[in-house]
């Protein structure tokens, strides 16, 4: 049985392209020798293995393969962790070397284009399981309409809760250091540990940003269409400046058809891996993309530059420019007298004890040239918003407490997979299908509101009223997480800011 599966395995691998014809017998000994066994299914064609029922990924195979080394004592924990492992390491024995993958994609560019030549790369890694298909359709993912336009919301179940043999195992391992995070390039055929996945199956390109050497690569848990990741070369930490500007526009210069943004550089309001120079991208169109303009600016310096405060709840300043240059300058300049802006009255200390002002900066190529997003964020805590003032508060804990980072700050929010069963506890608790006493007690405040809004719904408008409501929540979390407020307040701190900068 096992040996018929490793040759469907074959099969997948060789129809997928993600090994060649010539590369079969070298890929069956190896993953025969990684199962321990000596000779291989009977009647087996040494160069032509075939699938008996194709699949779409290669996770029924390695569900047979992890369960067959599971009962063998190869996978000597059987946890989801371990098998993961395991799995990675069986699907890295039949995926390209990293060089070879870039003479296709760069013949693929050449011939085809750098859109098609983005695409076949993405559909690879899909193909070998590092990015996790079946895991990420596990996900609940839905649009819902808020005052600021549709929002994207998914509940985030891709990434399975640590089993608690893996926590144990994870304490007794030594601390290398090495890869020093999971975002170097030494990650690359990595075999991984109990505390750091496995990723020999995992594949970048290399690309030149500030003339500097990066990887591209995808990840594993996209949260959009071909949501990739540049990471530097070397493990410095991310700082916004001039440097970063250029470097996106480096970036979409190399891929126009790909946003790339990167998070702030503070904490609370940046991402959640500080310690490594990174940005993300992918092919995608946020909300926030598609809010319209809320009012005209000009900057004095920089007629050239179309520019525009976006009607959005995160203080987003548009630049549209054919003028690189231009752009990057005018950029850096916004971000410098950010930095050191302060307004008592609109609660914006530039600095305490630490700094609090930065950017989030997102780029994109267009028909006219370029247009770099400019997100103003603070990072200030008091005592009553320990997490940060322009942070979601207390009362959207709830649903979300995380920080906002670049995607969210877009419009598409990563929800925690816990949200799955108590939101649909409180559909039921709605709908007469289970009881309040089934609802947790931190929704209960919410549950409450929703029952004397709605009343009595059946279990399709429960849902209904549930999602509608989760999007008035997220849309409250930008609203807090924005530093000046979409109302004609904020709007005119905003204007003393912009004509503090055009002084």
């Amino acid at each position: 049985m096992i040996k018929n599966i490793i040759e469907e395995l074959l099969g997948f691998a060789l129809k997928n392209e993600l090994i060649f014809t010539q590369d079969v017998p070298y890929c069956r000994n190896l993953i025969m020798d990684a199962l321990d066994i000596d000779v291989p299914a009977e009647g087996y064609s040494a160069f032509a293995p075939k699938e008996s029922e194709p699949q779409r990924t290669a996770f029924k195979y390695l569900e047979a393969i992890c369960d067959y080394a599971a009962e063998k004592g190869i996978i000597k924990t059987n946890t989801q962790t371990f098998r993961e492992l395991f799995s990675a390491k069986i699907m890295g024995l039949i995926s390209l070397p990293p060089s070879t993958l870039e003479s296709i994609f760069n013949e693929k560019s050449k011939n085809e284009g750098v859109a098609a030549a983005t695409t076949w790369f993405y559909n690879y890694c899909r193909a070998n399981n590092y990015i996790q298909v079946d895991a990420i359709e596990k996900n609940i993912a839905f649009t819902a309409p808020s005052q600021y336009g549709d929002l994207d919301i998914t509940i985030n179940l891709s990434k399975p809760e640590k089993d608690p043999k893996d926590i144990a195992a994870a304490k007794l391992l030594p601390q290398t250091g090495y890869p020093a995070c999971l975002l170097c390039v030494e990650n690359t055929g990595h075999p991984g540990n109990a505390s750091h996945p496995a990723r020999q199956n995992h594949r970048m390109l290399p690309i030149t940003i500030g003339g500097k050497p990066w990887h591209m690569q995808y990840s594993p848990y996209l949260y959009y269409n071909e949501h990739c990741i540049a990471l530097n070369d070397e493990h410095v930490p991310m700082k916004i400046s001039r440097e970063t500007f250029e470097k996106l526009l480096d970036f979409v210069e190399n891929l126009p058809h790909y946003f790339i943004g990167s998070n702030a550089d503070l904490p609370i309001v940046g991402g959640s891996i500080l310690s490594h120079d990174h940005f993300q991208g992918g092919g995608y169109v946020f909300p926030m993309d598609k809010a319209p303009c809320a009012h005209e600016l000009t900057l004095k310096k920089y007629p050239q530059i179309k520019c525009e405060l976006a009607a959005w709840p995160m203080t987003c300043i548009r630049l549209d420019s054919a003028d690189r240059e231009a752009l990057v300058n005018a950029a850096d300049e916004i971000l410098a007298f950010w930095r050191g802006y302060s307004d008592d009255e609109a609660g914006v200390l530039a600095y305490t004890d630490q700094p609090h002002n930065t950017i989030t900066p997102i780029a994109r190529k267009t028909e006219g040239g370029y247009r770099m997003s400019l997100v103003l964020r603070n990072n200030r805590t008091d005592e009553d918003n320990p997490l940060g003032i322009f942070h979601p508060h207390s009362d959207l804990h709830h649903i979300k407490k995380e920080n906002i980072g670049l995607i969210e700050v877009m419009g598409l929010f990563i929800l925690p997979g816990r949200l799955k069963t108590e939101l649909k506890a409180v559909e039921n608790a709605l709908c007469g299908m289970g009881s309040m006493e089934d609802v947790a007690d931190i929704h209960k405040p919410w549950f409450d509101y929703i029952s004397k809004k709605y009343g009595k719904l059946s279990a399709e408008e429960a849902e209904k009223a549930v999602r509608a409501e989760l999007s008035i929540k997220c849309a409250r979390v930008l609203f807090d997480a924005g530093v000046y407020k979409l109302n004609e307040e904020g709007f005119n701190a905003f204007m003393r800011f912009w004509n503090a900068l055009n002084a």
